[in-house]
């Protein structure tokens, strides 16, 4: 019933002995009997991870216990995620509505500067009497003015309404009626908005043959000439070869400052009068514009009409 006694010696030389179990003791067991050997269970139910599943080391010796797998874990379903939507970007305003605007708002701001006598008027009379100085030609000043006259101006229009009506038929546009009598009604208007202008703001003129009148602003030498050339080469625009055309748009811009400049060199306006009316007219320019870009088809084959226009 006892243990056999240990060898009498200090702990360091003392080597380590494993208790030899007596038959009849209590911690005796049987091989291969329940609890027997090493650590068994008593109640004989197996363990949780019999040894021969367990896996051995690198090299042969015994290995880790793998872990118990404990039960699922069991998430909540996730709510769905709303699609990804990127802010939408402010669309900028269509030039069609820009353009137009841009010379209405000069329009504007000439007008209030001349009615209320601001700084802006100051100086645009003081540039005024500066050019009717200057040592440009009276004669070539006179002719460039004589260039907005509606004798002159009028029936340079009338001819390219004609060339392009007849062009845009040749080429079989479906409304190439439209281009032209846009043009025509854009003509008819300037008057119709030039005079109340003057009655309006009645301003007295510069120093010049004209000088003691009133009513100069805004020009209407100035508006005849922006209409009239204006318009005429818009509606050619889409019958000349392509060489041609940007030449003939500067050309125009070319033509329509002379007019200003003769106007007031001869001292029939001041600057801002003829810079009004190109403001004035811009709105204008712009629906003929419009007008005859949206009139054109864009399957039609226009080579003839280009030849015959060019010449």
């Amino acid at each position: 019933m006892r243990e056999t006694p240990r060898s009498q010696g200090t702990a360091g030389d003392a080597e380590p002995v494993l208790p030899q179990p007596r038959p009849g003791c209590a911690l005796a067991h049987t091989t291969g009997a329940s609890g027997s050997g090493s650590p068994h269970r008593s109640d004989g139910r197996p363990p949780q991870t019999p040894r021969g599943a367990r896996h051995t080391g690198r090299h042969g010796g015994p290995g880790t216990t793998p872990p118990v797998p404990g039960p699922p874990t069991v998430h909540p379903p996730s709510a769905p995620r709303a699609p990804f939507r990127a802010p939408l970007a402010l669309s900028a305003p269509p030039l069609a509505l820009i353009a137009p605007l841009v010379p209405i708002a000069l329009l504007a701001l000439c007008t209030w500067q001349i009615a209320a006598h601001g700084p802006l008027r100051t100086y645009d009379e003081r540039l005024g009497r500066a050019l009717a100085g200057s040592a440009f030609p009276s004669p070539v000043a006179e002719f460039l003015a004589d260039l907005g006259n509606t004798a002159v101006a009028v029936p340079v229009l009338a001819v390219a309404l004609g060339r392009a009506a007849w062009c845009a038929r040749r080429a079989a546009e479906p409304r190439w009626w439209l281009p032209p009598l846009a043009a025509a009604v854009a003509m008819a208007v300037v008057p119709a908005l030039v005079v109340p202008f003057k009655a309006l703001i009645d301003r007295p003129g510069p120093p010049g043959p004209l000088s003691g009148e009133s009513g100069f602003f805004p020009s209407g030498h100035a508006a005849t000439a922006a209409v009239a050339y204006g318009a005429a080469a818009l509606l050619l625009h889409p019958f000349l070869r392509p060489r041609l055309r940007r030449p003939l748009l500067v050309a125009v811009a070319v033509l329509n400052v002379a007019v200003a400049a003769g106007l007031v060199r001869r001292g029939y306006h001041w600057p801002l009068d003829t810079v009004a009316s190109w403001c004035l007219c811009g709105p204008l320019l712009w629906t003929v514009l419009k007008v005859t870009w949206s009139g054109r088809s864009g399957h039609v084959d226009r080579s003839r009409a280009t030849r015959d226009a060019s010449g």
